[in-house]
């Protein structure tokens, strides 16, 4: 019996899941695996890209779910949503409410860089509010990240490197982004659990669970390996309980993104991934790049690669053939903090 498949929710309206978490989380993953094992929900995904190439999209169109055609993946790559709510978002999410059959289930991925908050209260504008509900806010951790201290929220430790570094002596966003993140979930899921022990995770849990709301609940995810009846049906209706998800934006008109850089690098063909790789590795740490993800053309292959990297952990896997009317080119997206050194890393990459 599929039972959250046929469930009612409050005057008929259609539910929706934000998909939030920082770079490299495993959203995509996450997503892929709902829509292949959607037992028979029509689910339409909203998928915002920060960069120039629409690597997740791409990825998503590629996962040969039946129940999951081209029309119902929409791809906003004008810059984040939480910025563009007006603009982008909310004309999109009108268009799929007014199909002909419009889909039982609407997910949105959002990017890396996205507050989920602004996107909970568009759900409560007039034309919007009697149509469709925020089911949940969903959030993946990178456990491992957290672990290693890249986004700890240990407020002694940066007050001890803001006095040490004036250049410190503000406030972080890269934190503030990854509590309000925190804050405004119904769900969490850790990902990269594998990578830690019992102890490792314990202390992660810890950390995160003071930005949590009463009742949060966090799940252990491994390969985006969550039942469909888990992630869906949470019945929250977000937008009616926004003032208890606090945000360090609350009292701002707006944020900007000024502390990152995104750009799309096109090389040719690659001998090997590894020799690709053992590029990569050395560039990540010298110019401290937070996230790299594309395809690779790998000479002599017909399939293509997926490059999937965050901080210092690169993975890699064949997921396609090339199509007959593609460019067989390496497409690479880099994304990190305002300052990045575009030039040296197109310079390196195309060594």
């Amino acid at each position: 019996m599929q039972k959250s498949s046929t469930q009612k929710f409050p005057a008929g309206k259609i539910p929706a899941t934000i998909v939030t978490g920082f770079l490299g989380a495993g959203k995509t993953t996450l997503i892929r695996h709902l829509i292949q094992n959607a037992n028979g929900r029509r689910i339409a995904l909203i998928v915002n890209e920060f960069g120039e190439v629409g690597v997740d999209g791409e990825l998503l169109r590629s996962c040969g779910a039946p129940d999951c055609g081209e029309d119902d993946i929409v791809e906003l790559a004008n810059g984040c949503l939480c910025c563009t709510v007006a603009d982008d978002f909310l004309p999109t999410l009108q268009k799929l409410l007014e199909r002909p059959n419009p889909p039982s289930h609407i997910v949105i991925e959002t990017s890396g860089l996205a507050l989920p908050k602004p996107l909970v209260q568009a759900f409560a504008w007039p034309g919007i509010r009697t149509r469709t509900t925020v089911d949940g806010v969903v959030t993946l951790v990178d456990a491992a990240a957290v672990a290693a201290g890249r986004f700890a929220d240990d407020e002694a430790a940066l007050a001890a490197q803001r006095e040490a570094d004036p250049n410190l002596d503000h406030d972080n966003p890269l934190e503030e982004l990854f509590e309000d993140q925190l804050g405004c979930a119904d769900l969490v899921l850790l990902t990269k659990t594998d990578l830690l022990d019992h102890d490792g995770l314990q202390r992660v849990q810890a950390e995160l669970a003071p930005h949590l709301r009463p009742g949060v609940k966090s799940l252990h995810v491994r390969q985006g390996d969550v039942a469909a009846d888990i992630l869906l049906g949470l019945a929250a209706a977000a937008e009616d309980d926004i003032a208890a998800r606090k945000s360090h934006h609350d009292a701002e008109e707006d944020h900007d993104h000024e502390d990152f850089a995104s750009f799309a690098v096109t090389l040719p063909e690659q001998a090997a991934p590894e020799a690709l790789i053992a590029r990569l590795h050395p560039l990540i740490a010298a110019h401290d790049i937070l996230r790299i993800k594309g395809f690779v053309a790998v000479a002599g292959k017909g399939m293509r690669l997926v490059l999937q990297g965050v901080g210092a952990r690169l993975q890699h896997y064949y997921d396609r053939d090339w199509q007959s009317d593609e460019h067989r080119a390496t497409r690479l997206v880099v994304i990190g903090r305002a300052g990045l050194d575009e030039a040296a890393i197109r310079a390196a990459l195309a060594a």
